[in-house]
């Protein structure tokens, strides 16, 4: 067969002559199986060069097919279409080939890459081509093989600082991987050994959360060091400003952490007797390791940054596709902890450099929704505008009414109720025509909620003007619970208690408030949650329940200021209130009474800073 490729390289050419080969055999009748043809390309096609052979047999197909068509003789068109349909046996046999030596093909390819990029970009390089997005995750023995390779790739380099900087790459590889193996059988000993209490990466310093369990079992001084700090709510930005990092030690720790963070998030998303505690499970460590990435990059200054931040991108962008990702929840609805409460502010450097993409909406979202929790309104709706333009251009439906929907609550906030109302009156029309009911139930609730709050602000006392937004308010919550979505639940709920609230109706907004409690807490959504409960102590102190409403004053005042939200100072407002009109002691019994209820949402610890909570809002007005 003739070659039409001029100026073939010598691979092209042997590839060439393997498949001109392999068809002169077929028509000789010398191939009895497949599995022959199979067994040929295994043989002779190297890996690395499966571009390179695809090419070529892309060419003899292309050459076949067009016999075919010109050709009029019958027994050289008979011969042809032999011919072509041996190329469509290799072809079959090819995209096997392609399936099984997938893995050493990205192998191969990751060591070639590593070893051609300049000295300063190797480390980064590393990280790229083991990136989980590009289709597959690497596992405990391709990392083992990876290692090797490069150790392998090292003794042929002649220029010595690259030989070393190779070799530390392979050292550092093997590190983790023995490191993750004494780790692996205690990747969820941690959640069994916690007796009570919400699962996840919070708790008593020191005694929950898996740091202090894989501190005593890693083995190995620097991720030791590491858990030890997370255990006791070290950040790790303040941990890494006193270690001194090498790249063997940086790539242990890569091995270590992607290892724990995919088999936790594998392991949770398997929790079939409740998907959804899973899923809040695997949202929580998604959150956790991102957060841990980016502090580590600020800490350990510019050397390791960009690979952190690499390494936070790729978590977050894998985060983002996953069908639980939370368009209406924020950074803080799986998980609390001192050691998070700067998750923002380090998360925010990795997006400013990544490219406008799908994934970047989605999570640009996320932390719009985490800053108004804060009361960092600018901020939160920069962050929606973004990620409103970014959804359009992707074609995004969900995410661009999820944004709407976030910038009509931000203006709520700032007490812009007719931009609000404009902004949920364009979610709902969205949602409606596009059938995304979760939209739909979210833009309901905030136009309901605006109606109601513009309404007052405009001091419109006919009951009238209430009754279509409390309708908005209702449908809201129908469908919201037909979905199942306790977190648009929670927030139906609320609004629908501070509707009430608005018009007087404090006994109905209890009612409404505490259901909305419920749906946050099991949501896991921990700012929905405080915001019920600072209302609720509103709507006590109406009804002159004193008591009760020091209980929910103080459990909404803790939570919002644990998670770093300006909003806790309303709570804490009233409960100065509490304070004068019982007296110190009646306040003092009020919450004792309550002591044992406030403990176990907040632990003794919580309970006990409640007092210097006031103290710093006296000191403060």
């Amino acid at each position: 067969m003739a070659d039409p490729v001029s100026g073939a390289t010598p691979l092209a050419s042997r590839y060439l002559e393997l498949i001109d080969r392999i068809v002169e055999t077929t028509l000789k009748g010398k191939i009895r199986s497949k599995e022959q043809v199979y067994q040929m390309l295994l043989q002779e096609v190297s890996a690395g060069t499966g571009e390179i052979f695809e090419r070529c047999l892309g060419d003899r197909l292309t050459a076949a097919q067009r016999q075919v068509e010109i050709q009029t003789d019958e027994l050289k068109l008979a011969k042809a279409n032999r011919v072509l349909r041996a190329l469509q046996t290799i072809q079959g046999e090819w995209e096997r080939w392609q399936e099984q030596n997938q893995a050493t093909e990205m192998l191969t390819t990751a060591v070639r890459q590593v070893v051609a990029a300049e000295p300063e970009q190797r480390l980064t390089t590393l990280i790229q081509v083991t990136d989980p997005n590009r289709g597959q995750i690497v596992t405990l023995q391709q990392w083992q093989q990876l290692a090797k390779a490069l150790q392998q790739q090292a003794a042929t380099i002649t220029e010595t600082d690259s030989q070393q900087q190779i070799e530390q790459l392979a050292t550092g590889i093997g590190r983790g991987i023995a490191a993750w193996r004494r780790l692996e059988d205690h990747l969820v000993g941690w959640i069994y050994d916690q007796n009570q209490g919400q699962l996840g990466f919070e708790g008593v310093p020191g005694q929950r959360g898996p740091w202090a369990l894989w501190a005593k079992q890693v083995g190995s001084p620097m991720p030791q060091s590491l858990f030890q700090a997370l255990a006791h709510e070290q950040s790790a930005a303040e941990w890494g400003r006193h270690q001194t990092v090498d790249l063997e030690d940086w790539v242990e720790l890569t091995v270590i952490l992607r290892g724990l963070q995919q088999g936790l998030v594998t392991w949770f998303d398997k929790l079939v007797y409740d998907s959804k505690v899973g899923s809040k499970l695997s949202i929580s460590t998604f959150l956790a390791f991102a957060v841990l990435w980016s502090q580590m990059g600020v800490g350990l200054g510019d050397r390791f940054a960009n690979a952190a931040f690499q390494s936070t991108l790729q978590i977050l962008r894998t985060f983002a596709q996953r069908e639980y990702f939370p368009l209406y929840g924020g950074i803080f609805a799986s998980f609390a902890g001192n050691y998070l409460r700067d998750a923002l502010n380090y998360l925010d450097e990795p997006l400013r450099r990544a490219e406008g993409t799908q994934e970047k909406a989605r999570i640009l979202t996320l932390l719009g929704y985490s800053f108004r929790a804060q009361g960092q309104y600018d901020r939160a709706q920069n962050f929606h505008q973004q990620a409103l333009e970014l959804a359009r251009t992707a074609g995004d439906r969900p995410c661009e009414i999820a944004n709407f929907n976030h910038l009509s609550r931000a203006c709520v906030s700032e007490k812009n109720y007719a931009e609000a109302i404009n902004y949920s009156q364009r979610a709902l029309i969205l949602s409606r025509q596009a059938g995304d009911r979760l939209g739909e139930a979210n833009a309901l609730a905030n136009l309901g909620y605006s109606e109601v709050l513009q309404a007052q602000q405009l001091e419109q006392v006919e009951p009238e003007t209430y009754e279509s937004a409390i309708d908005y308010l209702q449908q809201g919550l129908k469908l919201s619970e037909r979905l199942g979505d306790r977190q648009s639940q929670a927030l139906c709920l609320s609004s629908l208690g501070i509707a009430h609230i608005v018009l007087d109706q404090s006994q109905i907004a209890i009612a409404y408030l505490e259901g909305g409690i419920q749906a946050a807490q099991f949501s896991g959504d921990v700012y929905l949650q405080a915001r019920n409960l600072a209302h609720l102590a509103e709507a006590y102190y109406r009804l002159q329940n004193l008591e009760k409403s020091v209980y929910s004053g103080c459990l909404g005042m803790y939570l919002l200021e644990q998670i770093a939200s300006s909003e806790w100072r309303q709570p804490a407002g009233l409960l100065m209130i509490l304070q004068g009109q019982m007296g110190e002691a009646g306040f003092q019994a009020a919450l004792e009474q309550y002591r044992r209820q406030i403990a176990s949402v907040i632990g003794v610890d919580g309970y006990d800073h409640i007092p210097q909570l006031l103290e710093q809002y006296r000191h403060s007005t």
